[in-house]
């Protein structure tokens, strides 16, 4: 089954034949660890990504030279450099595999047929997509004002699942912290 369209019927029913057009506008994909799925350096990003399996990454370099991670995005997430996406801006951030992972991808001409074709499907992902920005803001202000050492406690009980599958210098990067200091943390915890 196309993980896709098993996420999308958890929020509402999909007539066979729409499941087909679905399915038909995305393109899977895979990437290996480090690989990039976006490298923004300042171009428009163009392709929206569903993660079938995997954790993605949205990244920037910061003006000192040193990588930031803003969110991971693991199974049944799109995964965009939204406002680059849907305004048809340039960005610096990117999009990096933390892990090998599989992506259905889409590109914005072929999202915007796919509603033309299926209007109701707007409504869905802009939901989601809403969700997701929600979620992100919340997690990040659960980091605000806690030390290095319990924001990585708090990483690890909100989203274990990620914290066994990324590369520690992207959890490092995520708190924004050094990957010298993420490890004596490590060290100290067990």
């Amino acid at each position: 089954m196309n993980p896709l369209i098993d996420y999308l019927k958890l929020l509402r029913h999909i007539p066979a034949e729409d499941e087909q057009i679905i399915a038909a506008h995305f393109i899977p994909r895979q990437f290996k660890e480090g690989d990039y799925l976006f490298k923004g350096d300042g171009k428009v990003s163009r392709e929206m990504f569903f993660v079938c399996r995997g954790v993605t990454r949205i990244m920037s370099v910061n003006d000192k030279g040193v990588e930031v991670t803003h969110f991971f995005y693991n199974e049944n997430k799109f995964c965009s450099i939204l406002q680059s996406f849907n305004e048809e801006t340039p960005t610096p951030a990117a999009i990096q595999a933390c892990c090998d992972a599989e992506v259905l991808s889409i590109c914005k001409r072929g999202l915007m047929d796919l509603y033309h074709q299926l209007p109701w499907l707007k409504q869905v992902i802009d939901n989601i997509n809403q969700l997701h920005l929600i979620e992100k803001v919340n997690v990040r202000n659960t980091y605000l004002g806690i030390d290095a050492e319990n924001q990585y406690k708090l990483f690890t009980v909100q989203q274990p699942d990620i914290a066994m599958r990324v590369p520690l210098k992207d959890i490092a990067a995520y708190l924004g912290i050094t990957p010298q200091s993420l490890s004596r943390i490590r060290k100290n915890i067990s």
